[in-house]
């Protein structure tokens, strides 16, 4: 009995093996993928890291694993001997609907009877469909560039701007973006839209306009970790322009200006004070000789008269005045 027991056991598999759900890539899996789609480019696969591996989880986790346990039924092996022998009695007609194109820039998907077939991503150049069973979704891969909105954002410091962005991503693996998410294209600039509003709510009016960079940057990675299920890769992101209100622009045109005029005055302010000591200093130098005052005097003349004037001030010593105010009365 005890040498029978697995036999019977065998016959009888347990709840854990009939569950055909999608499991976690194995490294064979993912060889495999990558061989047949998206990464057995050498270009593409020295830009990707480890970040840009198949997620664990979703529809797609695991392309093929349900095919090899289920397959497409005996009604889809009919199907696909029908379609043969069709394509075989219309040829050489069938060959415009049997063979396609795909540009260097492109892959594509197919679903056989919606599975996608073994091998992931097909492409670039010639590969064979089955006319009546196969539908191929187009995937570009080259980078997008969109501009984001301007949004209407609120900052912490409760003042009200409008910021606008420029994003560019790039889909790096065409299997998961057509299964994992209805419309790459769409869900990533409505994300952007989104993330840039509640970046931008968590900053006051003065770092959003002198941390531009900072801001990019984590708008950036916060996007590239969202999309990554999607099978998206967000190179970059760039705050464009940020406009104010007008009430504001004219706020601070005001508090700029009077900034500038304060510093003005206190720089005159600093320039009569060095001058007047500069003046008393000469005073001084001229109090202790005499005759340097008429030395003054002959050099203002002489430079007077280099510019040929026709009037020229001649100054009168006060003290030859005095003494004719002080001159007793006859």
């Amino acid at each position: 009995m005890s040498g029978q027991e697995p036999a019977h056991q065998s016959q009888h598999p347990q709840p854990h093996q009939l569950h055909e759900g999608p499991t976690v890539m194995g490294p064979m899996h993912v060889a495999s993928v990558r061989q047949g789609g998206h990464f057995q480019d050498s270009h593409i696969v020295g830009m990707l890291g480890d970040r840009d591996k198949l997620p664990a989880t979703g529809p797609l986790s695991e392309p093929g694993a349900q095919r090899g346990a289920k397959g497409i039924g005996v009604c889809g092996i009919v199907l696909l001997f029908l379609s043969y022998g069709l394509t075989i009695v219309t040829f050489p007609f069938s060959l415009c609907l049997c063979i396609k194109v795909v540009a260097e820039y492109e892959r594509a998907v197919i679903f056989r009877l919606g599975r996608i077939v073994e091998g992931g991503a097909k492409g670039p150049g010639l590969f064979f469909v089955v006319p009546c069973m196969d539908v191929i979704r187009k995937v570009d891969l080259r980078t997008v560039t969109f501009d984001v909105p301007p949004q209407e954002v609120l900052t912490k410091d409760s003042v009200t701007v409008a910021v606008d962005a420029v994003v560019y991503y790039r889909i790096y693996n065409p299997v998961i973006a057509v299964t994992n998410v209805e419309d790459a294209d769409r869900s990533t600039r409505l994300l952007a839209a989104t993330t840039l509003r509640n970046v931008l709510g968590t900053k006051n009016l003065s770092e959003i306009l002198s941390e531009r960079e900072s801001i990019s940057a984590m708008m950036q990675e916060t996007l590239d970790e969202a999309t990554h299920p999607w099978g998206v890769k967000v190179e970059r992101v760039e705050v464009k322009d940020v406009r104010l209100p007008v009430q504001l622009q004219r706020a601070m045109a005001a508090e700029a200006e009077a900034a500038r005029e304060a510093r003005a005055k206190v720089i005159a302010a600093e320039g009569e004070q060095k001058a007047s000591r500069a003046l008393k200093e000469a005073a001084d130098v001229l109090n202790e000789s005499p005759f340097a005052l008429q030395l003054r005097y002959l050099q203002t003349l002489n430079t007077i008269s280099a510019e040929k004037n026709s009037t020229i001030i001649f100054p009168l010593p006060i003290e030859i005045l005095s003494n004719f105010m002080h001159r007793p009365r006859l």
